[in-house]
């Protein structure tokens, strides 16, 4: 806003910007908020004044946002939920009466780990808190948590510069294959991985970085989004994915898999939940952050021993038939005959 002081500004427009940002339509918008759909357009050409853009463009149903509409709308949710959170939370926070909404960061092998702890915990003494889980990429993660569009993030983030953060645990790599995978037995070494086919899940960046410092890009055979699948996937073929141990085990308790804890050249590495200096010192923010930190984790199953390949047995092959006098007499009960 060229020019503008905040304190010429309307902050209702901000609410009235939101929601046509979320509904895509003024009239969907105008709804939600309980005005008139003159009101909302008047409060958008307004907003359109002072940005000198036009924000959103009609399109087939309602409209549709421009590229500065969506950087706004970023900054703006990240706004309104601070504000909301100064009116509504005290300088002591009320877990039991709170009504506030954290947004956390999770890749969703971390979220199977971390939410069922986390919400137990939470639900016992904030039944109104709400938490919303989400994915973003490694990149994007920084500048979340600065922009208040994150509130924690966690997971393995070598490259997260500037934050705050606590470890949680301690990980290494496995290898994770179906059990009686033909080339179980022989991985012994690095090299003895040339041997595989590989699963790659684009969306966590460390496992696929995994995969281009041991050279095994060429080995690739599948990409997913996801690791939620690739269970069912490694059980009905021989391929092999690289992946944290503890959701390995876990995807080997209830599929027919094994690990092979192959020496892969890597270091272990840790785990840990990260924040920004902005809100490490809000008091429903320390409260989150506390129970994250005393999670109660599931031990991990045993692992899975390699195990041979089962040999095939064959079914004996039936005789054929005789009608031959011979055969019939050799056949025949003793006492018949």
């Amino acid at each position: 806003m060229q020019g503008m002081n905040i304190k010429d500004f309307d902050l209702n427009l901000l609410h009235v910007f939101a929601a046509v940002h979320a509904a895509r339509s003024v009239s969907r918008a105008a709804e939600a908020l309980g005005l008139s759909q003159p009101a909302v357009s008047h409060a958008l050409t307004r907003l359109r004044l002072a940005l000198r853009d036009p924000l959103f463009i009609r399109r087939s149903g309602g409209v549709a946002p421009t590229p500065r509409a969506d950087l706004f709308a970023r900054q703006t949710e990240a706004a309104l939920r601070q504000l909301d959170l100064a009116l509504s939370e005290s300088a002591q926070f009320n877990a039991a009466r709170s009504q506030r909404r954290f947004i956390v960061h999770m890749s969703d092998i971390g979220a199977d780990e971390f939410l069922p702890p986390l919400l137990a915990a939470i639900g016992r003494e904030a039944p109104g808190v709400r938490v919303d889980a989400v994915q973003l990429s490694s990149e994007a993660v920084a500048a979340a948590l600065e922009d208040g569009r994150l509130d924690l993030a966690f997971g393995y983030l070598p490259s997260l510069a500037g934050t705050e953060s606590q470890s949680i645990l301690q990980e290494r790599y496995v290898v994770l294959l179906r059990r009686g995978h033909p080339q179980a037995l022989r991985l012994r070494d690095r090299r003895a991985l040339e041997r595989l086919e590989f699963v790659l899940v684009d969306s966590h960046a460390e496992p696929a970085r995994v995969l281009h410092l041991l050279g095994l890009e060429p080995r690739i055979r599948l990409t997913l989004p996801h690791f939620m699948v690739v269970p069912a996937i490694l059980a009905a073929t021989d391929l092999a994915v690289i992946l944290p141990r503890r959701p390995a085990l876990r995807f080997a308790a209830t599929h027919a898999l094994q690990i092979v804890e192959v020496d892969l050249g890597l270091p272990p590495f840790t785990v840990a939940m990260y924040w920004t200096w902005r809100s490490a010192h809000d008091p429903g923010h320390r409260w989150l952050r506390a129970h994250a930190a005393a999670m109660q984790l599931d031990a991990p199953p045993p692992t899975t021993a390699p195990q041979p390949v089962p040999a095939r047995r064959r079914s004996p092959r039936p005789k054929a038939a005789s009608s031959s006098p011979a055969a019939a007499a050799r056949t025949r009960p003793r006492s018949a005959r």
